[in-house]
């Protein structure tokens, strides 16, 4: 701590809850902005843009911000342009993996994509080297807190029938 003085200690408490506020809003104004790049700034024809927009609301961001998000996807701000990449590369084992990647920079990214897959015993494929293996057929998303072994339980009795 800061010693004695109240403001220090306010100062340093506050600096880190700003820093990690900020890190959540840049990770939601990128998916406003992919979400209104792909498919238009209106939230209630773009479920995607509107889920996003939901998000950002629960978290207290500023209107200000997802108004300027949305502009970004839509092309009427300036700004960086944010697009979604999928990388594909067998892991450990021959283990095949697909990799979506948000990025302003597919070089930087491919980059790091690649450091990582070596890194852990893997490579990085050609394009659509692993991709006829895969079959997107769903998105699985877990609020923070929930018991890691509940949620590696859920896809084993999804094909339970409901009661």
């Amino acid at each position: 701590m800061a010693g004695h003085s109240k403001w220090a200690n306010i100062r340093f408490r506050k600096g880190a809850q700003d820093a990690k506020r900020g890190k959540l809003f840049t990770k939601l104004i990128r998916e406003i902005t992919v979400a209104a790049r792909q498919a238009g700034g209106d939230p209630g024809s773009n479920p995607r843009l509107r889920t996003a927009i939901e998000k950002a609301r629960s978290q207290s961001m500023p209107k200000d911000n997802i108004d300027r998000a949305v502009k970004g996807g839509t092309g009427d701000a300036d700004g960086a342009v944010y697009e979604e990449v999928r990388y594909g590369g067998y892991g450990p084992g021959g283990a095949a993996v697909m990799v979506d990647c948000l990025t302003d920079n597919r070089n930087r990214t491919v980059a790091d994509v690649r450091h990582a897959f070596t890194k852990f015993g893997g490579n990085l494929g050609a394009d659509g080297s692993v991709a006829y293996l895969f079959e997107k057929t769903g998105f699985l998303s877990y609020p923070s807190g929930v018991d890691e072994d509940k949620v590696m339980e859920a896809p084993d009795r999804s094909w339970l029938p409901r009661t």
